[in-house]
């Protein structure tokens, strides 16, 4: 079995300097994502991390600010998913997840990782950085995609 916590530190490390990189005039920008601005994407990707991080016993998060300081909030949020999986006990709790009950971190490896790396190639489009991903988060998080394409085309 992969290391998800391993996995998730890639995805995060791609996703983290996109987000210190956006300058205060590229905040309302158009992304690839129909519809969605940066602001609108990076609090996306940080409400998603908080619902699942809430999965833990933690309250409801309310719904993110997009107006808010969204960098410190992505730093804090994925400082929490690092150091939940981190720690055995809680990346081992059995929760509520996409296909069930499930230990947290397979629902990181599966919902969090590979979203967060859709989003991070999406972030760096729009910035016009480099949009290459890591080979090694984009083979981890292609084992869950081709699993929920299968799930779904068959189911």
């Amino acid at each position: 079995m992969r290391d998800i916590a391993a996995t998730y530190g890639l995805v995060a490390a791609g996703f983290s300097p996109r987000v210190n990189a956006i300058a205060p005039d590229q905040w309302d920008a158009p992304t690839p994502h129909a519809d969605w601005s940066v602001r609108q994407l990076v609090a996306h990707v940080i409400s998603t991390q908080q619902r699942v991080l809430a999965t833990l016993g933690g309250p409801k998060p309310g719904r993110v600010d997009e107006n808010g300081e969204l960098t410190e909030l992505w730093h804090s949020a994925s400082g929490s998913m690092s150091a939940a999986l981190e720690d055995t006990a809680q990346a081992t709790q059995i929760i509520r997840g996409l296909l069930g009950e499930q230990p947290f971190e397979e629902l990181v490896g599966q919902l969090i990782c590979a979203d967060t790396l859709v989003h991070t190639w999406e972030l760096s489009r729009t910035l016009g950085m480099d949009h290459s991903l890591d080979p090694d988060a984009m083979r981890a998080c292609m084992e869950f995609l081709n699993f929920v394409g299968e799930t779904v085309s068959v189911g």
